[in-house]
């Protein structure tokens, strides 16, 4: 099997042309301003329909339900990404200031082989899969978005976990000038989350780097996050920069920030309410109608085996 990552290899012996051709476009500044147009409401608007501009290639995947998408204009406006303010428009009107050109993630810890990927190098690990998952968030409103992105277990595969390795920690970007909301003491920045090790390899586990078939916009976690969607929203780290394998259990943002809310595991469990209202129900965006919100975000057959030995209104 040929090296992805030696020099002497050209890139188009690797992918295919299409998608070799689109991480040049992007390499080359496309990111900046494809972000810059996604705060446009006409620009939004005008990826409402089928015929947006495509910059992927990708796979369909087993793992996707064929329930009806949120449209782009909604997946794009309205988010939760408080480095850019805690209003659902904040993100949109504020992450343009986002550079992400020289991306890079550092994964380092408990593994043999700690490396620097920049996003050229994510991109070579191909196929690329498009994979329509619903995203589930504690305020009771959901969506059901195209993300584009390749199994975080890919990635760890590369480097080696040591024996060592029990948990995984993201940590996001920590710059104020271009993170206006990290001026705020409303987190502890920069933001962290974390998974267990068998959870980061679970095959739904999805490093992220487009949506309905584009780049990440900024407002989204762009250049790259994660999206793990049995769990809340908030467990989706945006715009990482480091991956760091450890033996304990990292402290994450909104468990150091409210404990008695947000446990470590956060996966949707409409047994167990939220202190300020419950999660039975949900709403999703789009919709009038509020209805039943599944155990483990419906994704039960995947992923209840990781929890058959814990408590689950405990470990929550």
């Amino acid at each position: 099997m040929k090296n992805a990552f030696r020099s002497d290899i050209s890139p188009s012996e690797i992918t295919s042309r299409t998608l070799f051709e689109s991480r040049r476009r992007w390499m080359q500044g496309s990111l900046a301003s494809l972000a810059t147009m996604a705060i446009a409401p006409a620009s939004a608007k005008s990826r409402d329909g089928k015929d947006f501009p495509v910059a992927f290639e990708s796979e369909k995947s087993e793992f996707s339900t064929a329930e009806k998408l949120t449209t782009y204009s909604d997946v794009t406006r309205y988010n939760n990404f408080y480095e850019f303010g805690t209003g659902k428009e904040d993100p949109v009107e504020q992450a343009h200031r986002l550079k992400t050109d020289g991306w890079t993630i550092n994964i380092i810890g408990e593994v043999h082989r700690p490396q620097r990927f920049d996003i050229d190098q994510l991109l070579r690990l191909a196929p690329l899969e498009e994979r329509i998952y619903r995203l589930r968030c504690v305020e009771a409103w959901s969506m059901v978005i195209p993300w584009i992105g390749f199994p975080l277990s890919k990635l760890l595969d590369l480097v080696q976990p040591t024996g060592n390795a029990r948990y995984v920690e993201f940590i996001s970007l920590y710059d104020p000038e271009q993170m206006p909301g990290q001026r705020s003491a409303v987190l502890d920045w920069p933001y962290k989350e974390g998974l267990r090790l068998d959870e980061a390899m679970n095959p739904l586990t999805l490093l992220t780097l487009g949506l309905y078939g584009e780049i990440l916009p900024n407002q989204n976690g762009a250049p790259v996050r994660l999206v793990v969607p049995w769990k809340y929203g908030f467990k989706s780290a945006k715009s990482i920069v480091t991956i760091k394998l450890t033996e304990k259990q990292p402290a994450t943002a909104w468990n150091v920030s409210n404990p008695s809310e947000y446990g470590f595991y956060s996966n949707v469990n409409p047994q167990v309410s939220h202190p300020r209202w419950s999660q039975r129900k949900e709403r999703r965006i789009g919709e009038f109608l509020k209805r039943d919100t599944e155990m483990f975000n419906g994704y039960s057959e995947w992923v209840a085996d990781l929890y058959r030995d814990l408590d689950l209104s405990k470990h929550f």
